[in-house]
């Protein structure tokens, strides 16, 4: 049950506001005392002739507002609060969440609608940096939270594998390039003849001229460039496959940049047919005035393609494949202008489905006393980072293990520090909002107590433990909603509040593009849980069965969220650390 609605609904029946109008005002109070929810009557001071303090308390003894005794509703000044009735509160939570499991906040809001989420999208033929960890990290969380909420969803890594860089590559290759090095290490390969290229170049300006021609030639399709093209393509994205299975990530569709290369003619005519397309120092472009954009080239003066004119052609033909819905795109903020003259340039097209493409942009990342021993000097590696934490994890979990006395084998502790390291990375690209840079802090990223995910994921893994020694000592989780009403007083009540938000959570993670709301959530989730395990037994002879048994059902609930929860921001859940 969504009380929030409830409340609107039944102050809308009272009054000449609508539930959409009293929804977006009903505010949680600042203190617990003030109530669940609080209403704010100035909105009707107009209309009633009144002051606020005067219709709330007219309002105040309406019995419509109580919901059959589901609130208890008091008048404070201006404001109407509403008391959640604890008893029924816990029981309609705790039950809801025991019949969703792990999938909780799964809804069918999306049924029958198409997301389709461009994310990770690397350069071919150059290493795969902590910066490509944001777009991949956001991009899949993102994925998973749509995907929750019942959309269709598609997956989109849109490699950057072509572009004048390309020409540069083959003409390295044929020059610098070692066969050998390449089967051995393609990345590193062919990062190297990339450099060496503009080391040369530099010093040989005809070199940049023999990429601009091995670039046309592979636009044209020659045969031997385009083997050597797909030769650099189909390396790379072996390297990158293994990244993103390492990370639980998948996608439904790799069209790169190159694949909408024979499209663009069709772009290129569609435009001149609406006269959009005009010449400027040799280029065409479309004139973005009344937007207030700079001109948006489609043409370079070579007649090669650029940027905009493949991502153009790419919403055309996505609209066309999946007819979307909603065409999103996880690309750095630096790239806000780009996204912005392409949109407007279908706009001005008349396709109005531009509304429906968004640009979702991210900060920059950043570290703190972090040193890496990188393979690519100023290059921070996501691999490195990735092998980093597991190894610093695995310490502080063999560490763990000998001061608990727990008997850990070294299978079981590399598969722990495996999940868990890598759960620490993602955390820090979700733990805060995604236009804030990073700042990697081995301290913060591996702390146990802290807003980490080692912390929510231990946290867990104490559920589980609880869970399992309930099991062995015969003790079953209550089902009775009677026996989960008892779960009132104010650690409990804490927690299932807590629990209580998650669902709407989700749905603001998909509308805001945030999945640090879900991050947010889940924090706020275990720090109550958390004190509610310190200061109440669970557990024990002195414990009352029927009390055990409730507050067990609360363990499975937080337990169940919190996999949920994690699930959705990509980190995979340990059953004992």
């Amino acid at each position: 049950m969504d009380y929030k609605s409830v409340i609107a609904k039944n102050i809308s029946k009272v009054t000449e506001l609508s539930e959409d109008q009293i929804f977006k005002l009903i505010e949680i109070p600042p203190q617990k005392d003030l109530g669940d929810y609080a209403f704010p009557c100035f909105i009707l001071a107009k209309s009633l002739h009144k002051a606020p303090a005067m219709i709330s308390e007219d309002l105040c003894g309406n019995e419509e507002l109580t919901g059959n005794g589901l609130f208890t509703v008091k008048n404070a000044g201006p404001y109407l609060n509403f008391y959640i009735d604890r008893s029924k509160y816990a029981s309609d939570i705790i039950s809801r969440i025991k019949a969703s499991g792990d999938k909780f906040g799964q809804t069918e809001d999306g049924k029958g609608k198409t997301v389709i989420i461009e994310f990770s999208s690397p350069n071919i033929a150059k290493p795969f940096h902590v910066g490509h960890a944001f777009t991949t990290i956001l991009g899949n969380s993102l994925s998973r939270i749509y995907d929750r909420l019942g959309y269709n969803v598609i997956r989109m890594n849109h490699l950057g594998d072509y572009g004048t860089q390309f020409g540069k590559l083959i003409t390295a290759y044929r020059l610098w390039g070692d066969k050998e090095a390449l089967d051995k290490d393609p990345i590193n390969e062919l990062l190297r003849i990339y450099v060496k290229f503009h080391e040369e170049a530099k010093k040989d300006d005809s070199l940049n001229d023999v990429a601009r021609e091995n670039f046309k030639k592979l636009e044209e399709g020659k045969p031997e460039e385009r083997e050597l093209w797909q030769k650099f393509r189909d390396m790379s994205l072996v390297v990158f496959n293994k990244l993103y299975e390492r990370m639980g990530v998948s996608f439904d569709n790799y069209n790169g940049e190159s694949f909408y290369s024979d499209r663009i003619p069709a772009v290129v005519e569609m435009l001149k047919e609406k006269n959009l397309l005009v010449e400027s120092e040799g280029a065409k472009v479309v004139m973005l005035d009344e937007y207030g954009l700079p001109p948006c080239i489609i043409l370079k003066s070579d007649g090669t393609t650029i940027y905009a004119s493949r991502d153009i052609a790419a919403v055309l033909y996505r609209k066309e494949t999946y007819d979307f819905d909603k065409n999103i795109y996880v690309v750095g903020t630096p790239q806000a202008l780009h996204f912005k003259q392409v949109f407007s340039v279908l706009k001005k097209a008349g396709y109005d489905f531009a509304d429906d493409c968004v640009h979702v942009g991210f900060g920059l990342v950043k570290f703190k006393d972090m040193v890496f021993s990188t393979r690519e000097g100023n290059i921070v590696l996501l691999e490195d980072l990735l092998n980093a934490a597991v190894q610093k994890t695995r310490e502080v979990i063999v560490e763990n293990a000998k001061t608990r006395g727990q008997q850990m084998s070294e299978e079981e502790i590399d598969s722990i520090a495996e999940k868990v390291g890598i759960g620490a990375v993602i955390y820090t690209y979700v733990r805060s909002g995604r236009e804030k840079d990073i700042v990697f802090s081995w301290e913060e990223m591996l702390n146990f107590n802290g807003n980490s995910a080692p912390y929510l994921m231990y946290t867990y893994a104490r559920i589980r433990s609880i869970m399992r020694k309930a099991e062995e000592a015969g003790i079953k989780v209550s089902e009775n909603p009677e026996v989960l009403g008892t779960l009132t007083d104010d650690d409990a009540y804490s927690v299932v509040s807590a629990l209580s938000g998650f669902e709407s959570d989700v749905k603001k993670a998909a509308s805001s593009y945030e999945p640090f709301i879900i991050s947010r959530s889940l924090f706020e989730i275990a720090s109550a849980f958390n004190s509610f395990y310190n200061n109440c037994r669970i557990l024990g002879d002195d414990v009352d069965v029927k009390e055990s048994s409730s507050r067990l059902a609360l363990c499975e609930a937080v337990g169940n969220v919190l996999k949920s929860g994690l699930y959705l921001l990509g980190i995979e859940t340990v059953e004992r650390m």
